[in-house]
């Protein structure tokens, strides 16, 4: 049946069951593009009619398209960006034969008997990922991803610096998935995908490539969830882009599990192309911050619980690595390695703060150590009016309180390169609009009052 045909009887059909303003608004400029083995793909004018379609009317569509054409149906939604773009990939990849106006797919082989390789690691899991201020929320929507695939969040944007537990949350996820249910994960990093696509050119004896191609669309495509590690390295690589993008939009119309991680968020991945920056924005993208103090020394002492390590590490020990090693994880816990390896190989010492000191001191980060560093600067003001850290840090609005922590936002903001939201997380996750009133209210008051600004000035030469 011609699908011009199909789609006027169908307009006129649902006509009549909607108020004008809903049909002239949603269904006025769609069109059939397609109908072929019970799919109908729909042309719609914009992403957003997708899912407003698909949330409202789903049911209206396919029992209206499944009487009209005399079978169950089920329907897909496209831009016409999206069919324009995805018929250039097709002829230059040679994915379809076109013969007149026909256009008939290559088979894909997918034999149940293919071994199926997820790359996941067993060892990352959410039980020993350890929580804190920094990353609650990057761990939250992981968990729910994990829980839901394809139903929420889709696609989830990971990001933040390297070593922060990006990489760990994609593999929690994965082996979160794998474990409650049949569906097929991959885990693959920007390398691997640059270099499965590079060997679709490959050519036979005969100078084809359908078996490249084969393969690469049966690793990629026929699965459930897609885990790409470290995405800006597709930057520079516009046929990589592009036939990513291709990728993407299959699982993503099939409501497969799409999750991405980056050193940075979507809008400064400025390499990228728009359209796929635009669609990483379509689900949730979740940055995670450098551990604050208290997260390092949790991760710290997990690993020595880990490790079943039985030599006492002291307290103060641990602070010190908290407090100079830095914020990547893998740095912190091979801290806590080089300690006890030079402890065994030198017959047994005692572990002590001189000797972590001593064996560290080439391992400390000196860019984190700095006299200006968040921590510092609360230490010094914490004792110079005489209160505690862990209640400048703390929710108490006390003005003994109140007023010491105001100082050490603003000097922390005056001193370090830090951001209004990393400050705020370092003073217990307070907001970072209250960080900026704080900066703020102190630069009025030191323009008026000496006695203030004899006290911010003490206090910088303390900390420099």
């Amino acid at each position: 049946m011609n699908v011009k045909i199909i789609w006027s009887n169908f307009l006129n059909s649902i006509k009549t069951e909607l108020n004008p303003l809903s049909f002239e608004t949603w269904f006025q400029s769609t069109e059939l593009y397609e109908y072929k083995d019970g799919i109908c793909k729909i042309i719609v004018p914009m992403t957003i009619y997708k899912k407003h379609l698909t949330t409202k009317y789903y049911d209206l569509i396919v029992n209206t398209l499944s009487q009209i054409v005399g079978e169950v149906v089920d329907i897909q939604f496209y831009t016409k960006e999206e069919v324009e773009e995805q018929q250039q990939i097709i002829q230059q990849t040679d994915h379809f034969i076109y013969r007149n106006d026909i256009k008939e797919e290559i088979n894909v082989t997918n034999s149940e008997t293919d071994h199926f390789v997820s790359n996941l690691n067993k060892n990352y899991t959410f039980d020993n990922f350890i929580v804190g201020n920094t990353n609650k929320f990057a761990q939250a929507a992981a968990l729910e991803v994990a829980e839901n695939p394809g139903a929420l969040y889709n696609p989830l944007f990971i990001y933040g610096n390297s070593g922060l537990g990006k990489t760990h949350l994609m593999h929690a996820i994965g082996n979160y998935i794998t474990e409650h249910s049949d569906k097929r994960v991959l885990y693959v990093s920007s390398d691997q995908f640059i270099s499965d696509f590079l060997g679709i050119n490959k050519k036979d004896e005969h100078g084809k490539n359908f078996d490249s191609i084969n393969y690469f669309k049966n690793k990629y495509r026929n699965i459930d969830v897609l885990i790409v590690d470290d995405i800006q390295f597709f930057q520079g690589a516009p046929q990589t882009q592009n036939e990513f993008f291709n990728t993407f939009t299959k699982l993503h119309d099939e409501n497969k599990q799409i999750i991405i991680s980056s050193d940075r968020s979507p809008d400064d991945l400025k390499l990228l192309e728009d359209r796929l920056r635009t669609r990483f924005c379509w689900g949730l993208t979740a940055d995670i911050f450098p551990p604050d103090f208290d997260l390092r020394v949790a991760i710290l002492k997990k690993k020595i619980i880990g490790e079943s390590i039985n030599k006492n590490i002291p307290d103060d020990v641990i602070e010190y690595i908290a407090s100079n090693v830095g914020s990547d994880v893998r740095h912190l816990e091979g801290s806590i390695t080089r300690l006890l390896a030079y402890s065994t190989m030198m017959g047994g010492y005692e572990i002590n703060l001189d000797l972590a000191i001593d064996v560290l001191k080439d391992f400390v980060n000196k860019g984190y150590s700095e006299k200006n560093s968040i921590n510092r600067i609360q230490r010094i003001v914490a004792e110079y009016f005489q209160v505690s850290v862990e209640d400048m840090k703390s929710k108490k609005r006390s003005a003994n309180l109140a007023f010491p922590r105001q100082v050490a936002m603003y000097l922390c903001r005056k001193l370090t390169n830090e951001s209004f939201p990393r400050i705020g997380i370092e003073f217990g996750g307070k907001d970072h609009s209250t960080v900026m009133y704080s900066v703020e209210k102190l630069e009025k008051e030191i323009s008026t009052n000496k006695e203030l600004a004899n006290i911010i000035e003490k206090l910088k030469k303390d900390i420099v």
